[in-house]
């Protein structure tokens, strides 16, 4: 059984995978891992890339990045599981660095700092992740970089298929089970929807899904 399965929703998505599959595939460590790519009946070649990297893929049964990461976890073994999105590259110790600090501190799941390269307007994002959401009463853990442990994960049902539905699975495991930030381990996202939308536009989109998901939660899946 591994220790960590890095589960990696995409939908084409061949020009980010290569470097996101290559960031875990040369990971810095002695325990055994594994990676499965959930692909969204994607029309480029985000399969054939996902098995060139080693990782298994599995095909989405429905539609939803909550749906998406939900799949990918019943696909895997892993004690663990580390959810990285397709547009995200992790620190070489990254796996290591999240087995050990959430053992330390006894946390069922946590995430880490994040960097958005090459946009002035992504670094308030960014800081918004690393400095505001590890302080709230129930921290949310982004799903571009979320390590939690399968029985925790479990427990609460996985992640929704509702809008934000990061949001809404870090709100629920916190209820229940002790969550964090590592202030060290380092994950490297795209700022692509800043850069499409600006930092206003990114905010109002995230309030929006929000007050979405508010309205008319949908069962889980």
């Amino acid at each position: 059984m591994p220790a960590v399965s890095f589960v990696v929703p995409a939908k084409d998505e061949a020009a980010y995978l290569p470097d996101a599959l290559a960031s875990i595939r040369d990971q810095r460590t002695d325990r055994e891992y594994e990676i499965v790519v959930v692909d969204g009946d994607s029309d480029d070649d985000t399969a054939a890339i996902a098995r060139r990297y080693g990782a298994a893929v599995v095909d989405q049964r429905d539609p939803g990045i909550g749906a998406a990461r939900h799949r990918g976890a019943q696909a895997t073994d892993g004690e663990w599981l580390a959810f990285v999105d397709a547009d995200t590259a992790v620190d070489p110790d990254y796996l290591d660095a999240m087995l050990a600090f959430v053992r330390k501190n006894g946390l069922a799941a946590a995430s880490s700092r994040c960097r958005m390269p090459d946009c002035l307007r992504a670094t308030a994002m960014a800081a918004t992740i690393n400095h505001v959401f590890p302080r709230l009463g129930r921290p949310i853990l982004p799903g571009f970089n979320c390590f939690v442990r399968r029985n925790a994960y479990a427990d609460v049902g996985g992640f929704p298929n509702v809008p934000n539905e990061d949001t809404a699975f870090s709100r629920e495991l916190a209820r229940r089970y002790p969550t964090g930030y590592h202030p060290e381990a380092l994950v490297e996202t795209s700022p692509r929807r800043v850069e499409r939308l600006g930092l206003t536009g990114t905010l109002v989109h995230y309030l929006r899904l929000d007050w979405r998901r508010l309205r008319d939660e949908s069962p889980r899946t």
